[in-house]
């Protein structure tokens, strides 16, 4: 067992049985390859990575290059999850100096950090127009020795272009009109598939925050439909396609075909969590249950499968596992999807009568169904999907629409319980403090917009027992330090921007569900403390990092919005929310500071920035407080709740106000609650800019209030 035996990271334990010298990322690495004089190897990646995976088993478990690596280089293993830092400054490199990006990432650097090449992943021998990796290993190491001077020059040009690059364009002092959300609209409009849902073509990614965006940019138009119908088909495509679980909930990570139907297989949190928010408010927004059902089915999955037993919520689930038939087997090979798939046979032998309804349902074939299978491991398998409605389903098979549903339940049931008994995959189950932050405010966000569900009061609890979790392992009161990492028993690693920004938008979430004004006063605190740590005085927004760790090259500011948004994207919504809370109004003076970063230009970045056109699709509407006052169990604050939760309204906060226990508290933080009287039971104040109309206690004085 190498270094890597003693760290918590299951990225970095999965390597701790190389023959490579690895290292973590830290002083005594570096120290070594300044003392030694010699090149530093990065590979960084994550424990559900699949091509991860496959360079460990070629690469890294070989002797040859092991002695290679060890010979001529001080290896350093780092997992990105774990240490963002690190590889948002590297990945910008290998990005800006090849044009792509990715994981594994294999980056080679002097003892002084700085990179002189890098790339991806890297087979060990020369294939697929790549260079071999023994063979870069050789060529590296030759060059160091035979031409150092060279290598410490393209170091040294490359390090500034990365500073030059990575300094972003110059901030601009004004927030971006209105005109601006119609121009990214128009964008998206561009970009849409309008015949398989979803923007641009392979692969196909989901990014949540695109569709909250558009979703905001309907409401904000006053019931716009092309924003709607982008969201809707792109939602549907994803829910009927391959991409979703349709068996054990939740969504893969992206769709490796521009029609949805082959995944790759890893099931990350953070997926969960945004992709259950935006169905949510495509529930709110079309009325149509389909949404709210498919969102409660991931929610459902999580809390199955991705819970820890205090509370916290895991990191992710691999795409490989061994197949069925190497079950127990010790050389098993593992392979993208095995869990999932299934033959013709398999669904006959276990389903009988009821086959035929599963094999028209979910497109199986005798001799398989991906249309896609670039490694050949589906071959003879099938991959569920939604191939026929269950309309076409019936009228196939002779059986009523009822029947037909009833015979999905039962297969639902029996596949599931079959596949119980397979070899599962890899979870990764670090309790991760940001992607805690974004399922917080999935489960809290589901909680108050589906009071009528029968889950409702799990989803709450769920919420809750999350933050304690959180609040009690990963927060240190005493220093105001957030922590990012917690596992086995371990937390560590000061949190980043990220760490902040996603709790504290869960935590205003959980408060708007809940009317605990502790949740509140606790996002009001890591606000605070987030300023003082990464807020940027001098040109908006905030940064990654401190910028107090000298082993990270740059201090970075994140505006893109990919699979996870930015941290100023979330911040900038946050304080917001703070704004249309308390009224204070620094809180609107940095959101105006950070969305001032991008002026005229925000509307042409709107691919790039959409958590940000959030931000700003919120600022230029009117805020609106609804305070529900009354004890949150009774029937007539139950109704009124359910009111409210039938209409989509993201540019209002939802404060609920218990007479009996919360509004003392509540008064002490949001002045505006103080005096408000239930009533009769219950009572709503409908507040815009912090002026509230009279109290309305009737189900129909609501609905006219709010529309």
């Amino acid at each position: 067992m190498n270094r890597l035996a003693k760290e918590r990271s299951p990225y970095l334990l999965q390597h701790a049985a190389n023959p490579v010298d690895w290292y973590p990322w830290g002083d005594d690495a570096l120290e070594r390859a300044r003392t030694e004089d010699k090149p530093i190897f990065v590979s960084i990646g994550y424990s559900t990575c699949h091509w991860c995976h496959v360079m460990e088993h070629e690469s890294f478990e070989d002797p040859a290059i092991a002695a290679l690596l060890n010979n001529d280089f001080i290896s350093i293993k780092v997992d990105r999850e774990e240490r963002p830092d690190v590889d948002r400054v590297y990945m910008s490199f290998v990005q800006s100096t090849t044009g792509s990006g990715g994981w594994p990432m294999t980056v080679f650097l002097t003892p002084q950090l700085k990179p002189f090449f890098g790339g991806t992943y890297f087979p060990p021998t020369s294939r697929w127009g790549r260079p071999g990796f023994s063979d870069l290993l050789s060529e590296i190491a030759r060059v160091w020795k035979a031409d150092r001077r060279r290598v410490d020059e393209a170091a040294n040009e490359l390090t500034e272009r990365l500073t030059a690059v990575t300094a972003g364009a110059r901030a601009e002092s004004e927030v971006a009109d209105a005109e601006a959300l119609d121009v990214a609209v128009e964008q998206f409009q561009m970009a849409f598939d309008g015949r398989r849902g979803g923007f641009g073509g392979a692969p196909k990614f989901p990014r949540p925050s695109e569709l909250l965006f558009l979703l905001r940019e309907h409401a904000r138009r006053g019931s716009a439909q092309a924003p709607l119908l982008m969201v809707t088909e792109t939602l549907r495509a994803m829910a009927l396609g391959g991409m979703r679980d349709h068996l054990g909930g939740g969504f893969h990570r992206y769709s490796v075909d521009a029609e949805w139907r082959v995944p790759h297989f890893e099931k990350m949190l953070y997926d969960q969590a945004q992709l259950v928010l935006a169905y949510l408010e495509a529930a709110q927004a079309t009325g149509d249950a389909f949404y709210a059902t498919v969102a409660e089915d991931s929610l459902h999955y999580v809390l199955r499968d991705m819970t820890d037993a205090e509370g916290g919520f895991y990191s992710a689930e691999d795409a490989d596992s061994a197949p069925p038939e190497q079950a127990g087997s010790p050389n098993a090979h593992k392979s993208e999807g095995a869990f999932y798939i299934w033959s013709d046979e398999e669904i006959g032998w276990l389903l009988g009568e009821d086959a035929e309804v599963a094999r028209r349902r979910f497109g199986i074939e005798k001799d398989g169904n991906a249309p896609h299978d670039p490694q050949g491991e589906f071959t003879g398998r099938n991959l569920l999907y939604s191939a026929q409605s269950i309309a076409e389903v019936a009228a196939r098979t002779g059986r009523t629409v009822a029947e037909t549903e009833q015979a999905l339940g039962r297969i639902r049931a029996i596949l599931f319980e079959a596949r119980k008994s397979r070899p599962r995959p890899h979870l990764d189950d670090k309790v991760l403090t940001a992607w805690n932050g974004l399922m917080i405010a999935a489960f809290a966000r589901a909680a108050r917009v589906l009071p009528q569900s029968a889950d409702a009061g799990r989803y709450r609890s769920a919420a809750e027992k999350a933050a304690g979790f959180i609040r009690q392992r990963l927060w240190r009161p005493s220093t105001g330090t957030l922590l990012r990492r917690y596992r086995d028993g371990d937390a560590a690693i000061e949190g980043y921007a990220e760490d902040y920004a996603y709790l504290i938008w869960g935590l205003l979430e959980l408060f708007q569900a809940t009317g605990t004004a502790g949740w509140l006063e606790w996002a009001t605190e890591l606000q605070k403390r987030q300023d003082d740590l990464f807020w940027d005085e001098a040109g908006g927004g905030w940064f990654s990092t401190t910028g107090q760790d000298p082993t990270v090259l740059l201090r970075l500011k994140e505006d893109y919005d990919g699979a996870e948004p930015a941290a100023s994207s979330v911040s900038a919504v946050n304080v917001l929310t703070l704004a249309h809370l308390t009224g204070d109004p620094t809180y609107r003076n940095k959101a105006e500071r950070t969305l001032a970063r991008f002026g005229k230009r925000a509307g042409a970045a709107g691919r790039v920035i959409p958590m940000m056109l959030c931000a700003l699709s919120v600022w230029h509407s009117p805020s609106m407080q609804i305070a529900v006052v009354g004890g949150r169990t009774s029937d007539p604050v139950r109704e009124l709740e359910s009111e409210i939760a039938a209409h989509y309204l993201p540019f209002a906060v939802h404060v609920p106000v218990d007479p009996d226990s919360s509004q003392g508290a509540l008064g002490g933080v949001l002045p505006f609650v103080d005096g408000m009287k239930a009533h009769g039971g219950g009572a709503v104040y409908v507040c815009r800019e912090f002026a509230c109309r009279q109290p309305v206690g009737s189900v129909e004085a609501l609905r006219a209030e709010l529309a």
